[in-house]
């Protein structure tokens, strides 16, 4: 592959900018444009000073034929929402012709995993091929396309049956092309039609039942960016900034929360051990979002 000369195929092969770049179909522009930047700074000239020749001159066309156009249809969201709707055409398209076959083992789970657990292990899957999608060079054609191969199945899941119901014309009976055996629970709909935020925060329960505080931070603050009106959101930061000994952090995310709902059930069980008085909240604002409350793991017992 690195012989000075680019493939002549790769910019065709190559047309899922999440693959190429790295990040989940989920990603938001902020995401995006970090994984950018890192990407960047990996295919830099200045990353192989000390490199043949041939390899820096690979690295240079990489960048410029494959990961800054990838950049430029992801980095602002309606640019994204059209490569996520080409995707789904993929999706539809694959679907006619026969059963979805993934060769990778990362997507072939991804195919049988529960419907409430799909988007958390697919996002890690993410995180771990993007880890070494461009270290070394050789690894860039494998891996991106085991990521377009998860990114696929990802929306087929997704998706559901909708593919099955799509009008099919053509010598081919419909029959004779269905998806692969995937019916949609109600909380794979839930997960299809809830905001950004509301998946940021559920990502962040998940990672704080596995007492992985640094990435259940990230998900908070990416939630409350979104939608700072949440008073669980707040909750669940200050919760996990306790649980890493960061007082001070936990106070000023649990006065956030009983700001926002003075009833706020997670909050309240920790005000205390924050240096927080429940019964002289700050005055507080409506919160009809609260009504959904928190999952079982983070509620009070009566």
């Amino acid at each position: 592959m690195l012989n000075g000369s680019f493939p002549s195929d790769w910019i065709q092969r190559f047309s899922d900018p999440y693959a190429v770049l790295g990040v989940a179909i989920t990603a938001d522009d902020r995401r995006v444009l970090k994984r950018y930047r890192a990407v960047a700074k990996l295919l830099h000239p200045d990353a192989f000073a000390h490199a043949p020749a041939e390899s820096r001159n690979f690295a240079s066309q990489l960048f410029a034929r494959i990961v800054n156009p990838s950049y430029q249809k992801l980095k602002q969201e309606k640019s994204r929402a059209e490569s996520s709707a080409l995707l789904r055409l993929q999706v539809r398209r694959l679907c006619r012709e026969g059963p979805l076959k993934p060769k990778s083992d990362r997507a072939q789970q991804l195919m049988v995993h529960p419907a409430t657990a799909v988007d958390i292990f697919y996002e890690q899957a993410i995180a771990e091929l993007a880890e070494l999608q461009y270290e070394p060079l050789t690894h860039f054609d494998p891996i991106t396309v085991e990521i377009n191969e998860l990114n696929l199945v990802y929306l087929q899941l997704k998706m559901g049956d909708m593919v099955v119901r799509e009008k099919r014309t053509g010598l081919v009976a419909a029959v004779e092309a269905k998806p692969i055996n995937f019916t949609p629970t109600a909380a794979s709909q839930e997960a299809a039609t809830e905001s950004y935020a509301r998946r940021h925060y559920r990502r962040a329960q998940e990672y704080a039942k596995k007492a992985n505080w640094q990435q259940a931070v990230q998900e908070l603050k990416d939630a409350i960016k979104l939608e700072p009106d949440q008073s669980e959101f707040h909750a669940l930061l200050g919760y996990v900034y306790l649980h890493q000994n960061l007082t001070g952090m936990a106070t000023v995310y649990c006065r956030q929360a009983l700001k926002l709902n003075p009833k706020q059930p997670l909050a309240l069980k920790y005000a205390n051990k924050v240096g927080i008085n429940p019964e002289q909240p700050e005055p507080a604002k409506d919160d009809p979002g609260n009504k959904r409350g928190l999952f079982g793991m983070f509620r009070t017992k009566p």
